[in-house]
């Protein structure tokens, strides 16, 4: 994969496919090996985006365009610094730094305060869509906070 991008539960692996000599001397085996690797990836959860590379380089516009379509549903709103408190801020950033989820006790612990103030800033960001309460199989309560990333986070680029 040349790059992955996963905003919350979805995993996009992007590959720039070149037609040079390791594809214009592909024998049936290689083939069927890259093929199988395809399949892999996407039993693992990731939804693979092949682009041509001739088109990156000749018409990147159309390259962009593509993927800008492909990813929308998956994009939040635009970020303005100043939606958020520095509370919010910081849990946004401690969550992302632990592959995009966080538990309110965590978050107590690190920050250094109560569970309350804790889940009241939680219930803020899930308001503001910036995270995703996500609940036990049971359905009971909430363990655990998932972040939705959008593409004006700094952490994407």
């Amino acid at each position: 994969m040349d790059f992955v991008w996963k905003p919350g539960q979805v995993k996009f692996a992007f590959e720039v496919k070149g037609y040079g000599p390791h594809v214009q001397n592909m024998d049936r085996t290689r083939y069927r090996q890259e093929l199988n690797r395809e399949t892999f990836l996407q039993i693992a959860g990731y939804r693979v985006v092949s682009i041509p590379y001739d088109d990156l380089d000749g018409s990147p516009q159309l390259t962009i365009s593509l993927i800008r379509s492909l990813v929308a549903p998956f994009i939040s709103g635009i970020n303005v610094v100043g939606q958020f408190t520095r509370l919010e801020r910081e849990m946004i950033r401690l969550a992302v730094s632990r592959d995009g989820m966080i538990r309110p006790v965590d978050l107590g612990k690190e920050l250094g305060i109560n569970l309350r103030t804790v889940r009241n800033t939680l219930q803020a960001l899930c308001a503001k869509g910036r995270l995703r309460p996500v609940s036990t199989k049971s359905g009971s309560r909430v363990y655990r906070y998932e972040v939705i990333y959008s593409f004006s986070d700094d952490q994407l680029w």
